[in-house]
This record gives C-alpha cells, sequence and structure tokens, in this order.
C-alpha cells in the first residue's frame, strides 16, 4: 500500500531563543524544548522536515528536484528508494543529493530525459537513534498533447432546435482547461441557453439565426507547461425552415443532415446527464459539482433541490447559470439524492442524482513524540478514520514491526503502541500508516529515552513588569530526564508556593491570577529530578494600569464647523505613554486643519471626509488602552437635480427629481415652488410639500399659467438652495374658477350705496380679459337685477339709493373664456342717517350712595336710520346736598352697545344731585337726547379727615388739629378719637375712646403721662357709619427732674439701626402702594368688600344682614384699634374706605359701556360740559383716577 508521511514540523532558528520554553507532560512522556543550546547536547531520533508532494508532476524542460529534508542530533544520512528498491544516486552521473540533506537533484537540461525518471521515490533519514520515511513520491513528467487530426463537416440546423458541439480535449497531465474561443480569440457569449458543460462540450438549448459562424474553436490550455492546444474549427449554419428544404434538395442527402426535430416549441429534455437517475461519488474535503443541461424551447430553466434534506446554506454555489450545482467542503452528511429540474412554459423534467461521499484517511489522533527517561512508560496512539475504514499499520525506523527486531519495552495494541521500563536501546523512529482505497496517512513519531538532570532555560535574573490587577505569568522554561518537579518560592527565606494563591502550570511558568502592589519582589523557581537540581531567580514589578479618564464623546457638527475631542489619560509616572490619535483605525490626514493640543484632538472647518471614527490610543510598554467616538459631518441637503415634467395635462402635471446627498441627515421633506413667468416673474410660490422618501409629485395646475418649478430638499439642519428651475409649461386659458372675495356694500353717504370687494390675482384670472360683473338689486323688493362689468377697480358707487335700505349684491368674475361660477349673493346696506327720535319713557333706580339704574324705551328701527350701535346715558352732577356753592359741570358718558334698554351708572358721589339724558347711536352718529331727569344719591360714610397735626406738647398734655374729610359724603354727626400709650418694649396700653363734635378741628387732651408716646386713631362719622381712619403718634415732653435720668437712657427712635429699619419698611409700603393704583389704573378690581366679588352682576348689591338695606363698602376691621400687646408700625397713610363703586368694575377708562346683560364693558367718557352750579362744591365723583391722585 502506498505511504504518505505527515509531519508537524518544529523549525529551529540560531539566533532565536523564544521567552517561553517549556516541558509538559503527555502520557508520561517529555518534550524537548527547541533550545538550540540544549539541543547541541542532546541526541534526537530523526525527523522529516520537508519533502515534495505524493503526487509530484514535473515540467520536463526543467532539471528534477525531489525534496527531502529531515533533523536529528547526530545529523542523519539519507537514502532513497525507487519504485521499491535502493536508488544508488552515485551509479548516476545525471543524480546527485543536496549536501546536509537528501534532496534530489537530476539533471535532465544536459542530457537525458524526464521519462526515464518517471517513478515512486521514497527518502530515508537515519543516524544511531533511529530511521525516519517520507512519503512514497510519485514523480510524472506533464504532458500536453495535441488533437487528432479530424475532418468537421459544417453543421446545419433549423431555427430553435438543439445542438452538442464536442471538444474531447486530448488527455494531457494535469488535465487540461477548456475554454471555447473565436478565431480573434475572443471569448464566445455564454447565456442560460448557450453553456459550456464540464467536459468541456457547448450545448445549445435551441439554435438561432445569430448563432450561425464558422469558427467554434475549443481550446485545451495546460497550465504546468504554459502551452494551449486548438481544436478544428467547427462550422455552424442555423436557416429557416424553407432555406433547409432548399439547402437539402441542392446539396445534401439525409445522413448529412443534423437533427431531425421539429423546431416549434417543446418541452424541456435533458442533453446531460441521461436518463431520469445517475450516480456520483465525491470524496470528503472536495468540491462537490452535479451538472443538469436541458434542451427546449423556449429556453428551459434549471432548479436544484435536495431530496428529504436541504441544500447547505453558506457552502452551496449555482455556477453556469444555475446548470452546476456546487458544495464546497463535502462531508458524509452531504450524501442524499440531489434533484435538477428543467422547466419552461410547456413543461417540465426532473434528473435524481444520488451522491455517495467518501473519504480517505483523516486523523482523530496523530502520532506525537516521545522524550522518555529510562524505566518511564509512555505510549504512542494512531487513530485515523476514512470511508471505508481505513487499515493501521507500525513500521518501526522504516521496516514493517511485524519483521523489525523484537523490543521487550514495547507493545502493540491496535492502533496504540505501549512502552513500559525503556532503556536507552529503546529509542527508535516509528511510524503510522493509515490507508484505505482513495489514499493513505503516514506519520513519523519518534521515542526518545534520555538521562539528563535538571536545566532551567530561562535567563537568570529576568525583570517582569505586570500591570495591577492582571495576570502575572513567571518563566521558568526547565529540561530533565526524569521530568523534574518545580517549586516556586518568593524573597531568600519564604517557603514554597502553593496553589491556593498561585497556579502552577506544568510548563514550569508560576501564575499570579491578580497580581497587587504586594505581589513585587524576587522569585525563584527551583527545579529537581533524580540527577540533581537547579534554580534560578526572576524579578516581579507591578505598575499602575494606564487608563482614560476623559473619553472622547460622538459628535455631530455641520460642515465648516469646528469639533473638538478630549482624552485625558492616567498612567503609572513610571511609564512614559504615547497618545496617538487614529481616524477609521489609520493616521490622521495629513492637513492643518487637523490640530492636538495636550488631551484635544480639533478639527476646524470640518468637511464630509473627515467624517468617521476617531480613536485615542495610550500605549505604555506594559499596556494599551483606546476609547473611540464617532463624527458625523452634517448639512443642509444638497439641491435636487434632474427636475422633469411628464403627464402633462391642463389642470395637473407630475413633477419628478433626483435627491441631492443628505449630507448625514436624512432628508424629512421637499418643498415645490412655482414662479408665474407670465403674471409675476421671478416672484417663487410655495405649491406642495412632500415627505423626504418621496421623488415625484403630482401637481394642481391653474389655467393661463405659465409654470416653472424648482424644489428644495430640508433636514434637521436645515433646507438646501433651490434646486436648478425646470422647463416651463403653460397651462390653457380657462374661464375664472373663482369669483371676488370680501364682497360688502356700505353707503358712505345718506343716498348711495358702494360695493367693494378683493379682486382677483393675475395667477386666478385663468385667462386674458379679467373682468367684474356687479349685480344689485333691494332685498325686500321685487326689482329685476341691476348689472355693469367693470375692469381694473375694485369698487362701483351706486347713487340715488334710498337711505338705510337693504340690498342683495353679487360680484362675479369673467374673463375672455367665460363667466365664473355665480356667486352667492351678500346683504349690505345703503348710506345711514342721524336718527330722529330720542329714547321715552327714561327712569332711574338709585341703588346705593354710587350706583344707579337707569331704564329707557327703545327707539323705533326706522327713526334710528342705520345700524343700531347702542345707547349713551350723559350724566353730572348738579348739586351736592350739603353745600350750597356751583362751579361748572363736568358731564360722564356711558354707552351701552346694542339693543338694550337699561344700565347700571356706578362710581356716583354720595350725598349728591344727578341729572341725566339718554340718546340712541347709529354708524352716523347720535340722535337727540331725551328730556333731563334727576335724581338724588343717599349719605354714605366719610372718607378719611384730610389730615392730623399733633402739636403744643407738654408734660402731660397734647393738642389735636385736623382738617375735615375732603369728601364728607353726608352730615357728619362726630369725629371718634381712640389712642392707647406705647411702653419702652413697644406693647400697646389700654385704649381710650373718645367722642369729639362735628363742628371742631381742635382738641387737647390732658393728664398724660409724661414722656410716653401715644398712637392716635381718628376717623369721621354720618349717620350711615365710620368713614376711614388716620394714624399718628406723638410723645409727651419729658419731666426735668428726670432729665439727668433721662439723659441717661438711649431713645430707640435715635438710633441708626432703627431709622435705617424704618425708611426700609415706608420705602416697602410705598413700592405696594404704587404697584396696587397702577394695576387699579389698569382696570384692576377697587378694593370694595370681598363679598361683592362674589357677584357676578354689578346690578346685584350686597346687603346688611342686620337690617336688609344695601350696604356700604367698608372694612370693619380697619377701624379697630391695635390691641394691647402688638403695634404695627405707623406709615401715616388714609386707607381709603368710602363707599364709592370702582368704574373698573364696570369698564376700562373713561368711555364705559354696558352689555345687554347690565354688565360694564364701556368707558367713562373724558367728555366736559360746563354749566353753572351753586357753591363751590366739588362736580368731581370719586372715581379712580381722582382717587389715585389723591394718594400720589
Amino acid at each position: 500500500m502506498p505511504l504518505k508521511i505527515m509531519l508537524k514540523k518544529k523549525q529551529l532558528s540560531a539566533g532565536r531563543v523564544p521567552l517561553l520554553l517549556f516541558l509538559c507532560r503527555m502520557i508520561s512522556a517529555l518534550e524537548v524544548p527547541l533550545d538550540p543550546k540544549l539541543l547541541d547536547d542532546l541526541v534526537q531520533p530523526p525527523t522529516i522536515t520537508q519533502q515534495s508532494p505524493k503526487d509530484y508532476i514535473i515540467d520536463p524542460r526543467e532539471n528534477i528536484v525531489i525534496q527531502c529534508e529531515a533533523k536529528g542530533k547526530p545529523p542523519p544520512s539519507f537514502s532513497w528508494t525507487r519504485n521499491g528498491t535502493h536508488f544508488d544516486i552515485d551509479k548516476d552521473p545525471l543524480v546527485t543529493m543536496k549536501h546536509g540533506s537528501g534532496t534530489l537533484i537530476i539533471n535532465i537540461m544536459a542530457e537525458g530525459k524526464a521519462e526515464t525518471y518517471e517513478g515512486v521515490y521514497q527518502c530515508t533519514a537515519r543516524n544511531e537513534r533511529g530511521a525516519a520515511i517520507s512519503n512514497n513520491i510519485v514523480v510524472r513528467p506533464s504532458r500536453s498533447p495535441l488533437w487528432t487530426k479530424e475532418r468537421l463537416e459544417p453543421i446545419i440546423l433549423r431555427n430553435g432546435q438543439s445542438l452538442v458541439l464536442p471538444c474531447r480535449p486530448p488527455i494531457g497531465l494535469p488535465p487540461a482547461i477548456i475554454f471555447w474561443m473565436d478565431n480573434s480569440f475572443q471569448r464566445l457569449p455564454q447565456s442560460e441557453r448557450v453553456s459550456q458543460g464540464l467536459n468541456g462540450d457547448l450545448y445549445f438549448s435551441n439554435v438561432l439565426p445569430e448563432d450561425t459562424r464558422e469558427d467554434y474553436i475549443c481550446y485545451a490550455r495546460f497550465n504546468h507547461t504554459q502551452t494551449i492546444q486548438q481544436k478544428q474549427p467547427i462550422s455552424l449554419k442555423v436557416i429557416s425552415v424553407d432555406e433547409l428544404n432548399d439547402t437539402i434538395a441542392a446539396n445534401l442527402s439525409d445522413t448529412e443532415f443534423y437533427g431531425a426535430k421539429s423546431s416549434k416549441e417543446r418541452p424541456p429534455t435533458f442533453l446531460t446527464p441521461e436518463g431520469s437517475e445517475s450516480l456520483k461519488e465525491e470524496l470528503r474535503g472536495n468540491t462537490l459539482s452535479l451538472e443538469c443541461i436541458a434542451e427546449g424551447l423556449p429556453t428551459p430553466v434549471i432548479y436544484w433541490i435536495k431530496e428529504d434534506g436541504t441544500l447547505p446554506i453558506n457552502r452551496t454555489f449555482y455556477r453556469n447559470f444555475k446548470k452546476t450545482l456546487q458544495i464546497t467542503h463535502v462531508s458524509e452528511a452531504d450524501s442524499g439524492n440531489y434533484q435538477c429540474i428543467a422547466k419552461n412554459t410547456l413543461g417540465a423534467i426532473h434528473h435524481t442524482i444520488s451522491v455517495t461521499v467518501k473519504a480517505a484517511p483523516y486523523w482523530i489522533v496523530a502520532p506525537k513524540n516521545l522524550v522518555l527517561s529510562p524505566g518511564e512508560n509512555g505510549t504512542l496512539i494512531c487513530r485515523a478514520n476514512g470511508n471505508p475504514k481505513p487499515r493501521i499499520g507500525w513500521l518501526t525506523n522504516g521496516v514493517p514491526i511485524e519483521i523489525a527486531p523484537d523490543d521487550p519495552s514495547r507493545k502493540i495494541d491496535g492502533d496504540t503502541i505501549i512502552f513500559s521500563n525503556v532503556q536507552e536501546r529503546s529509542s527508535a523512529v516509528y511510524q503510522c500508516n493509515a490507508s484505505n482505497e482513495y489514499g493513505y496517512l503516514l506519520a513519523n513519531a519518534f521515542v526518545n529515552v534520555l538521562a539528563e538532570p535538571p536545566r532551567i532555560l530561562t535567563s537568570a535574573n529576568t525583570l517582569y513588569q505586570v500591570i495591577a490587577n492582571r495576570a502575572a505569568l513567571l518563566d521558568c522554561a526547565f529540561f530533565g530526564s526524569p521530568l523534574p518537579t518545580i517549586e516556586w518560592f518568593k524573597g531568600t527565606k519564604g517557603s514554597a508556593l502553593h496553589e491556593d494563591i498561585y497556579v502552577l502550570h506544568d510548563n514550569g511558568t508560576l501564575e499570579i491570577p491578580v497580581a497587587q502592589k504586594d505581589s513585587t519582589g524576587t522569585y525563584t523557581c527551583v527545579a529537581r529530578n533524580k540527577l540533581g537540581m537547579a534554580k534560578n531567580e526572576v524579578h516581579l514589578e507591578i505598575k499602575d494600569p494606564t487608563r482614560i479618564i476623559k473619553q472622547p464623546e460622538y459628535a455631530v457638527v455641520q460642515r465648516g464647523s469646528k469639533v473638538s475631542f478630549e482624552c485625558k489619560v492616567k498612567h503609572d509616572q513610571t511609564l512614559i505613554p504615547t497618545i496617538m490619535w487614529l481616524k477609521d483605525n489609520g493616521e490622521l490626514p495629513n492637513d492643518e486643519r487637523f490640530s492636538i493640543d495636550k488631551d484635544h484632538l480639533v478639527v476646524t472647518d470640518v468637511s464630509d471626509d473627515d467624517g468617521g471614527t476617531y480613536t485615542c490610543a495610550a500605549n505604555t510598554t506594559l499596556d494599551s488602552v483606546s476609547a473611540s467616538a464617532v463624527l458625523r459631518v452634517v448639512d443642509v441637503p444638497n439641491p435636487p437635480f434632474d427636475l422633469e415634467l411628464t403627464n402633462q395635462l391642463d389642470k395637473s402635471v407630475q413633477l419628478t427629481w433626483t435627491p441631492g446627498d443628505d449630507n448625514n441627515s436624512p432628508i424629512t421633506k421637499f418643498i415645490i415652488e412655482y414662479e408665474d413667468a407670465m403674471h409675476e416673474a421671478g416672484l417663487w410660490h410655495h405649491q406642495a410639500e412632500v415627505s423626504g422618501t418621496q421623488t415625484t409629485a403630482q401637481l394642481k395646475l391653474s389655467p393661463y399659467v405659465n409654470y416653472s418649478f424648482r424644489v428644495m430638499a430640508e433636514n434637521r439642519i436645515g433646507r438646501s438652495v433651490p434646486s436648478e428651475a425646470s422647463e416651463q409649461y403653460l397651462t390653457k386659458a380657462a374661464e375664472p374658477d373663482l369669483n371676488p372675495t370680501a364682497v360688502e356694500g356700505l353707503g358712505t353717504e345718506p343716498d348711495n350705496l358702494v360695493i367693494t370687494w378683493k379682486p382677483l390675482n393675475g395667477f386666478e384670472s385663468n385667462g386674458p380679459g379679467l373682468q367684474y360683473k356687479v349685480s344689485w338689486r333691494q332685498k325686500d323688493g321685487d326689482d329685476e337685477w341691476t348689472s355693469v362689468v367693470v375692469a381694473n377697480v375694485s369698487k362701483y358707487i351706486v347713487s340715488g339709493t334710498p337711505t338705510f335700505v337693504p340690498y342683495l349684491i353679487k360680484v362675479q368674475a369673467l374673463n375672455d373664456v367665460g363667466f365664473a361660477p355665480e356667486p352667492a349673493a351678500v346683504m349690505g346696506h345703503s348710506g345711514e342717517d342721524l336718527p330722529m327720535a330720542a329714547p321715552g319713557n327714561v327712569r332711574v333706580g338709585v341703588v346705593n350712595s354710587t350706583l344707579a339704574e337707569v331704564h329707557w324705551d327703545p327707539v323705533p328701527l326706522k327713526s334710528i336710520r342705520g345700524h343700531l350701535q347702542g345707547y349713551r346715558i350723559y350724566y353730572w352732577k348738579t348739586q351736592s346736598s350739603s353745600k350750597r356753592h356751583r362751579r361748572h359741570i363736568e358731564k360722564k358718558i356711558l354707552t351701552f352697545q346694542g339693543s338694550k334698554t337699561h344700565g347700571m351708572l356706578p362710581g356716583l358721589q354720595p350725598y349728591s344731585h344727578y341729572a341725566l339724558n339718554v340718546r340712541v347711536v347709529n354708524g352716523k352718529g347720535e340722535g337727540p337726547a331725551s328730556a333731563d331727569r334727576g335724581f338724588h344719591t343717599p349719605e354714605g360714610v366719610p372718607s378719611a379727615p384730610s389730615s392730623l397735626k399733633i402739636v403744643n406738647p407738654t408734660l402731660d398734655s397734647l393738642t389735636l388739629e385736623w382738617d375735615p374729610p375732603s369728601h364728607p359724603n353726608g352730615i357728619l354727626t362726630e369725629y371718634v378719637l381712640k389712642y392707647q400709650p406705647i411702653n419702652s418694649s413697644h406693647e400697646l396700653g389700654p385704649l381710650v375712646d373718645l367722642k369729639i363734635p362735628a363742628n371742631k378741628t381742635r382738641w387737647t387732651l390732658k393728664n398724660l403721662n409724661f414722656s410716653t408716646r401715644y398712637k392716635f386713631y381718628f376717623y369721621a362719622q354720618t349717620s350711615v357709619g365710620s368713614g376711614s381712619q388716620i394714624t399718628e403718634e406723638a410723645i409727651t415732653t419729658v419731666d426735668e427732674g428726670k432729665m439727668a435720668m433721662a439723659s441717661r437712657q438711649v431713645d430707640i427712635a435715635t438710633q441708626g439701626w432703627f431709622i435705617g429699619l424704618m425708611c426700609a419698611v415706608a420705602l416697602l409700603i410705598l413700592i405696594l402702594l404704587i404697584v396696587c393704583f397702577i394695576r387699579r389704573n389698569k382696570g384692576g378690581k377697587y378694593p370694595v368688600k370681598e363679598k361683592e366679588d362674589a357677584h357676578a352682576d354689578p346690578e346685584i348689591q350686597p346687603m346688611k344682614e342686620d337690617d336688609g338695606t344695601f350696604g356700604e363698602y367698608s372694612d370693619a376691621e380697619d377701624h379697630k384699634p391695635l390691641k394691647k400687646g402688638s403695634r404695627t408700625p405707623s406709615d401715616r397713610t388714609v386707607k381709603k374706605e368710602d363707599s364709592d363703586d370702582s368704574l373698573v368694575d364696570y369698564g376700562e377708562g373713561v368711555n364705559g359701556q354696558f352689555n345687554e346683560d347690565g354688565s360694564f364693558i364701556g368707558q367713562y367718557s373724558g367728555k366736559k360740559e360746563k354749566e353753572p352750579a351753586e357753591g363751590n362744591e366739588s362736580s368731581e365723583a370719586p372715581s379712580p383716577v381722582n382717587a389715585m391722585n389723591s394718594f400720589v
């Protein structure tokens, strides 16, 4: 049986000493480390390191080189066999052996032929420890034979017939590569209809007239000799049936005519393979190629399936237009039935190929070299598989083990050789041969019996530097036979290290799984066997890890801007890191826009090409870290292009475009604009918007417009510049679609009607000659429509109309093509005139001292002579009940919108005489006034006294002077004075209540305590109730007898901190007052009793709970003096607590108006009419504005 030797090479390099050289135990065996110094001292059986391939095809034009290289100690000698017998190279002058190796060089260039040296060669490498053999090397020269000469008749076929052009190349070595070309060395085109089979033949499923040619040539290329052989050209002519009959009759016999099938359409039949079933056998690991080529008309299509299974996804490929199915790296699992199906429109046919996968031998466990010490045991295992199952045979030193010298230390057990109690004479090279009918495997494995004391191969005092928290591996490469035991020690006096903390590997390496700072130190490795001991020291240093404490971050920037990536690194002080920036795992571009400043990479004027992944890599001699961030460069999209108009109709067109680059930000929408070159050249209008995924839009068009379109793209960044304008498209003219809007009819004079409208623009005209048909008639009459046609205007005046009569109005657009749709009529009125009548039956009801309700009868509509705007009340104060002087009178105005016939008059002065009249208002103006109606307001509570001063302080008395209230709001009945002392701790004493006649303006308090501060509360009263109070504080003078004592006491009022505090409080109160007044002036609610706010209707007034009468607005809390023990700093401000209703509750400003429900929505009028009044009493009612001015 032929042999093959497969070697695991261990190439020695004289100048290389590995850091990690290890000794491992494998079934009680030693492996010799590849250390040159060690190998120089150790004997070793031969090992084949290089050899020629089993099937060795040579070029007959060159010298033959058959390789055989081996190693061993001592160096091996080489010998060869040829065809099973010794090959004596000394007897052949053309054969030499390369010095120092077994490679043969056969010089056939000088003389001789390659065929002379064909045969099976095998190399043997031998030394005193054994012999290794090579594979059987079959040497054969390559061959590229010529085609045999043959006469090829022209082929004539009718259109649609099938055809096979045979190639049948000569048998060469190795097999030729086949292809079809013409005389010009151009490959013939192939398709589903015409293709080359695996055997080299050219198959036509059906022929066409264009297949006619005279140079169908099959070529065979022999790659080994670089030669190409050519077959004689084949001529093919494809003719019609009529031409074929003429040709047969004139030139050919029936036997010379190729094919007898009809040229009609036909179902598929297979050209190859034949029949419905076939067999295919392939070897494991090869590529399985299955082929089905069918003929038919139309051309069939090929499909492949595997019965009872699926085709492997990653190993299945289709070639030759799916006519060839290939499965790579086949295994036994790929065996089964494969079916090809040929199908066209007329039918289908299938063929089943039964595939069997066989296997040449392959290794399960290949034998490995054994290094044993005397007396040790070991095994060689040789296990292989294949289909069929391979046979295992053993050789020793190239001789079948059955006839080799007997060795009592070995025992053969099938695929295993067991060694026990070996001695040095047991050293040998064993060969395992696994073979079946498809091939063989051969492996050399030696048994080397050595007796050597321990040697440590790791360099002494090696320094290891390791990053903290990582594994530390301290090498102790050793050799010895028997196998030494290894122990590790830390420090000079430490005990042996054990595997509870450390890991002791079989190759001698000490592993510290997680090295810490305290792992630093000196470690000693000790190797021992029965022949001796060796030791070696190594050193370990632990370093801090390199870390990136600030990583670069993902960035999205717009083109042209600047971006910065930050990368901060922390490292061990004894290690110097190298910081490098990478872009897409490569170097940064050589561009001045890229700059590195300490911890930052800065890119300016960012362009599209700058997008990518940027990596900060920090490297030291011990570790490296990196962090990456992606830069995405975005910008507004590039403008769309290639605008095209299609489906051009009268009122629609389809616009298509090609999007520009989105610049890394998806396009969200497209904006389409149009230009009307006829009416508004250069002005672009919005037409439509579509989503960013569309590239077409159906656009609605208007008639008589010369359209051009442009498109803009928009993304998250912004909008692109507009695209180039599309071609122009002029739509046909049509009647207008629209009529003018905003049609109105309003008279400007009592006898006219002005009709106005918003004209159509040029775009809406839909055609030339735009005009307007204006029509009108009285709404309540039977008159016909009156019409005029006008152009280039938006107004028409109808004269001679009755006053304020309703009209129906229509404005219709028309052009040269026709009229717009009939418009809807709108109602207008002719001009208004002033009302002719005044409201009648005016009635006044007084609600309370500041509020009155007015009722009136409406004016008839005919007398209004216009649009009713509302009613206006003029009212004024004629006389105060408490005074007898006169002054000019200021009239106030309130307007009530709509048809309301009642309203409220707020903000009246209590205890006063008023007069009023009512007038109706239309769009032209006011009508005549009704007769004046007078009314009287009852008394109210007074305002606070105008001033309060304390004069002439003495030891036990104080004198108060005051001015009466500016608004007594009735007859004063008396004044009320309340006062109480304040002690040095600012506590309030008992309250004294004193009533003073109304005619007094001065009062002296006696029997007061000396040097005492008093607080005074002072207000006036009418029969209705108490008014707002005014407060003041004062101090009686100091007793002279106690002046000395008082001089030692510090008055708090003279302290700087107290003065500052009081100023701050006063300033804060002033600011609050200003804010309050501003809000009141802007329409905020006047500060009246809270329960008034609960009523939505100002006509409903609160009533006193005790007597059911309308109450005044006052806050009883303001009249109560401060309780004892509490004190509020005096701000000398007068609290406004009169009962005046605020106009803000009814409207804003000065022209008050009321809704129909009575709610106030208008303003006080600023209009004044001066009339004589009695005496010099004030004519001003307490309004919010006046109230604010009184406080300023």
